[in-house]
């Protein structure tokens, strides 16, 4: 979310003690000068020779006891790299031939739990373990993940590379308290439904708004009925805006979600540098049905809170309830990413780009540059590819920290305008523009600032919502191959599973474009039968997807 600077400091000031007159490090007021923020991501060294980074993590977190009756698996990445990433070490591979197989042994307390080959150069390969072997606790376990590495041929001593993880393996919760599962095989939630009254776990694709509190969901709990079920728009998250002043009303319209069906995200932005407050806030939602995840830090990185606020806030919010994942959204492009990412389980970014003048603030009357100044969207050029550089930077950045087997990407489209740094609000074409390219870059959840918004984003948010009941059947699949393409400002997604293809393709031009499904391998030269799931301004016809104006289709064909 995004709220003027100066709201935003005189809030942090008021609850977090904070002062400073910067964002993102920058200074942005006429009256100081260029300072060099830092806090940029470091670019990896190069190595000479190659490197092995191996990387270890449970399938899923948590596991419960009612997983125990089927495999567990870790999964293991073992990438090979000439960047020194975090944990590469150097391996001596054969120079002629196949590079062979790693032997992985992941232990717990000292006992082994899996073993098993994997393939060098290795992206999310299983290695299966059994539960039994295992007494549910509170805290996670600590895993070891060694592997044992010799090249086809070698009579040299095998090398090894070493690892570290935690598995989470907890008691069954107390009755009626939800449990929000992620599957780390695609960063997917899985949750019961959020009535509280029994269900399978099922994937959740969430889309919904940040949603003002104070003045709207508090004076009137029927909103959540229209946000549920306003004709076919079937939302499936409110993420209620703080404060809560109103703690009565907050939990009528947290009763009134359970009742209706729809999931919570809890916002704790102005309180979750307070332990006190975080004790009292989780403790108060988590039994819950509702409760979907917690959200902490709401653009740390631009309020420059304490690099370790995030992660104090994550570790006491497991240690109260642990049962459900926690994130935080960042709005600075490259402003100590790693330290505040490391405190979330999900880390969103809100890239608002639309109705900018990415090079001179038309709020302070300055320049906007790398050094300097707040144009509303940190090093942005005021274009649709600020969002997909945005999820492509942060996804370079979790796995050179080693991170792509445990923390999600989410993404936050913009819903406003015709206000301070923005000239409009975007319409709701382009707002399924920006989700469709985050999701298409790696985003699984869609939750935009903020409602009450206009009913053209409205509408075209449901649209998509809908269209998401189906097409998370390919985006979430563990199945599913992935293929992406941009041609010409088309951006396009290819999710495959079994004979079936998810075609999400999006126009980032403001004119007609075409794209040819004829290029993609594996599609080309063969008859498609097609379904259309998703429509803002496309069409199918034979290979050829007709893209309006910043329009966006979604097809699953098959052949």
């Amino acid at each position: 979310m995004r709220v003027s600077v100066a709201a935003a400091l005189s809030f942090a000031h008021l609850f977090q003690g904070i002062a400073a007159q910067t964002w993102c490090g920058k200074n942005y007021m006429a009256s100081q000068p260029p300072v060099p923020p830092g806090g940029q991501f470091p670019i990896p060294a190069v190595s000479s020779k190659p490197l092995l980074a191996l990387r270890c993590a449970p399938v899923i977190k948590p596991y419960l006891p009612e997983d125990a009756s089927s495999p567990a698996a870790f999964l293991i990445d073992a990438p090979v790299t000439f960047s020194q990433i975090q944990g590469a070490a150097p391996i001596d591979l054969p120079e002629h031939g196949g590079l062979g197989e790693l032997v992985v042994t992941i232990k717990v307390n000292g006992r082994t739990l899996a073993k098993g080959p994997v393939a060098v150069n290795a992206s999310k390969a299983e290695l299966p373990f059994s539960l039994k072997n295992l007494k549910p606790q509170s805290t996670a376990f600590n895993a070891e993940c060694s592997a044992t590495y010799s090249a086809p041929g070698s009579k040299s001593k095998p090398q090894t590379f070493t690892a570290s993880t935690t598995l989470s393996y907890l008691p069954n919760p107390p009755d009626g308290r939800s449990v929000t599962k992620m599957d780390m095989r695609t960063g997917a939630l899985l949750a019961k439904p959020a009535t509280g009254k029994g269900g399978a776990y099922e994937t959740v694709f969430p889309v919904g708004f940040y949603t003002n509190f104070g003045g709207y969901l508090d004076s009137n709990t029927s909103l959540v009925d229209e946000i549920k079920s306003q004709g076919y728009l079937r939302f499936t998250v409110i993420h209620p805006v703080p404060t809560y002043d109103n703690l009565t009303a907050l939990a009528e319209v947290v009763q009134r979600m359970e009742e209706v069906g729809i999931y919570l995200m809890y916002d704790m932005r102005w309180t979750y540098m307070n332990s006190t407050a975080v004790t009292e806030e989780v403790n108060r939602i988590k039994n819950s049905p509702a409760l979907l995840l917690w959200y902490t830090g709401d653009e740390p990185d631009g309020t420059s809170d304490p690099l370790n606020a995030t992660t104090n806030a994550y570790d006491l919010i497991y240690s109260l309830d642990g049962y459900h994942p926690v994130s935080l959204v960042l709005n600075c492009e490259n402003y100590y990413w790693t330290e505040y990412t490391a405190g979330t389980d999900i880390v969103m970014q809100d890239t608002y780009m639309i109705g900018i003048n990415a090079t001179f603030s038309v709020r302070f009357n300055t320049p906007c540059t790398p050094d300097y100044g707040d144009c509303g969207c940190d090093n942005c050029k005021g274009e649709f590819e600020d969002i997909s550089t945005r999820m492509d930077e942060f996804a370079e950045r979790r796995f050179i920290d080693g991170w792509e087997l445990s923390k999600a990407m989410w993404t936050v489209p913009q819903g406003f305008g015709a206000d301070e740094y923005w000239s409009r609000e975007p319409t709701g074409k382009e707002f399924v523009v920006q989700s469709v390219l985050a999701i298409n870059h790696g985003a699984l959840g869609v939750v935009s600032w903020n409602a009450p918004t206009t009913a053209d984003i409205t509408a075209s948010a449901g649209t998509l919502s809908r269209s998401l009941t189906v097409m998370k059947e390919f985006i979430l699949s563990p199945r599913a191959t992935f293929e992406h393409v941009v041609t010409n400002r088309v951006d396009v997604g290819l999710w495959t599973v079994g004979g079936r293809t998810l075609v999400l393709a999006t126009n980032l031009n403001y004119a007609t474009a075409h794209f040819d499904l004829s290029s993609v391998r594996g599609l080309a030269l063969k008859s498609l039968v097609a379904k259309q799931v998703l429509d803002s301004g496309a069409k199918l016809s034979g290979h050829v997807i007709t893209l309006e104006s910043v329009g966006t289709g979604g097809f699953i064909v098959g052949v």
